[in-house]
């Protein structure tokens, strides 16, 4: 009888996302291997490659969404992907996509933010809601106005990060001229306040409108901004000769000259 021949080693494999949970006894005799979260453009980069060779259309807005969906996880990417593949009945477009994750369109929150820039409050709360007839979960769509938000302040300060083959860069960019710097991170901060205090809210629709209306309330005032430099010029004026006048000195009283004898002086005070 003939027996197989042991390998010289064996190697055990683990994966988790938890780490702390495996005894420490075990963590000291394993070598840790830390993987990275992979960016969007990277899990876009893989679903495009995966959706050519399996030759199925797709949109790339509706890839983008699934790829920021996935939040850093190939594998949850790719179970995103399939199910956006069987609800899209072979195709992959935006909406099946915006559909199966429960999210709103992105030009629907573009229009909130617009809005905003114009300080159109009847407009903001039209649109929300057109939203909530869509989406009631307010507190999901918080977190994409403060993901447009951050793909705004990178249009701002470095556009090159927005890809030029993205179908929303030209959009980004617009918004980008329309609301400031100091604007782009005072709604950001706003925004994410409001999504740590929406479950205290009356109910949710309440806790997203008053965080748009804060939004609008502490929005800064360009107009002012711009008049206090014109306001400072024109009071303050240079003085082109210093005008320097020497001290009156009363006759009869003592002038002092390097450090006081106070003796003296109090001598000559008349109190």
């Amino acid at each position: 009888m003939s027996r197989t021949p042991l390998p010289p080693a064996i190697k055990f494999v683990l994966a988790t996302t938890d780490p702390q949970k495996i005894p420490v006894t075990v963590l000291s005799r394993c070598l840790q291997l830390n993987l990275k979260r992979l960016l969007p453009g990277q899990i876009f980069t893989q679903m495009q490659g995966i959706l050519k060779q399996e030759q199925i259309e797709a949109e790339p807005q509706a890839l983008q969404l699934l790829a920021r969906a996935a939040d850093g996880s190939m594998r949850d990417g790719l179970s995103l992907l399939d199910q956006a593949i069987v609800y899209g009945a072979g195709k992959v477009t935006a909406d099946d996509v915006n559909a199966m994750l429960g999210t709103v369109a992105q030009r629907s929150v573009e229009d909130i933010l617009n809005a905003l820039a114009d300080s159109d409050a009847q407009a903001i709360l039209d649109k929300v809601g057109e939203i909530a007839n869509v989406q009631p979960d307010f507190s999901l769509l918080l977190q994409q106005v403060l993901q447009i938000l951050h793909r705004i302040a990178l249009a701002k300060t470095v556009p090159q990060a927005i890809a030029e083959d993205e179908p929303e860069r030209e959009r980004l960019l617009e918004l980008a001229q329309l609301l400031s710097a100091e604007e782009v991170q005072l709604y950001y901060q706003i925004a994410i306040h409001g999504r740590d205090e929406i479950n205290l809210a009356p109910d949710e629709y309440a806790g997203f409108t008053m965080t748009l209306l804060r939004m609008l309330a502490f929005k800064p005032e360009k107009e002012m901004a711009r008049q206090i430099p014109a306001v400072q010029a024109s009071v303050v004026q240079p003085i082109e000769k210093p005008i320097t006048a020497k001290p009156a000195v009363a006759t009869g009283s003592p002038v002092i000259t390097g450090k006081p004898d106070w003796t003296v002086l109090l001598s000559q005070l008349n109190v």
